[in-house]
């Protein structure tokens, strides 16, 4: 635990695994040598801590039980139409090449007896999205998540994500944006899928 205040008297308090933040700073420091960086210079001394701060802080979800999210606000309830959370921000880094890939998820379910309190939703994407991922894979895990904890009649995931390994390396296209989806149940059905993708204001097509 690191604790730090700032001159108005802020007291900051963050938490991370010290033996990991020390490995992942031996690592950066071999990594910013090889590159050809002075590391005795002053402004990359603390480099190598920060940056392992920053990736422990952006892989932070293998620690977390994206099942066990739900578990904790799943209430009982009729309530049978469709749910959505739109315009959930996305944070991740690609396992390709560690560069990160940004966007929204919009997630719906349909109840089967079972809600969910609405935090949860955005806290499981960000769950799986604070780990080295691919964003179909990312689609797809967050659309299983759901349908095997709450077992609603139907789940539906959209993300759309700008990747930095597409802008600023490889082809260098500074402005596409990819598109994912994936549907269980219900939303299998086309005019569910259609009144779905109306709602969240996309195109597919």
């Amino acid at each position: 635990m690191e604790e730090s205040k700032n001159k108005k008297g802020y007291q900051k308090i963050d938490q991370y695994n010290q033996e990991s933040i020390d490995q992942l700073a031996k690592s950066y420091t071999s990594l910013l040598s090889t590159i050809g960086e002075d590391i005795s210079r002053e402004g990359i001394l603390k480099t190598p801590t920060r940056a392992a701060k920053a990736m422990q802080f952006l892989t932070h979800g293998y620690d977390l039980n994206p099942a066990e999210i739900l578990k904790s606000a799943m209430f009982k309830d009729d309530y049978s139409q469709m749910v959505i959370v739109k315009d959930i921000e996305i944070y991740s880094l690609c396992e390709h090449h560690l560069l990160p890939f940004f966007g929204k998820a919009h997630i719906a379910y349909i109840p089967n007896g079972h809600i969910v309190g609405l935090s949860k939703i955005p806290r499981v994407a960000d769950a799986f999205a604070r780990r080295l991922q691919v964003q179909e894979r990312l689609t797809t895990e967050i659309l299983n998540c759901i349908q095997e904890t709450l077992n609603p009649l139907g789940v539906a995931v959209v993300i759309e994500c700008k990747h930095l390994c597409m802008s600023m390396r490889g082809i260098q296209k500074q402005n596409s944006v990819t598109t994912t989806s994936a549907f269980t149940g219900a939303f299998e059905n086309e005019k569910t899928r259609a009144e779905f993708i109306h709602l969240i204001g996309i195109s597919l097509v």
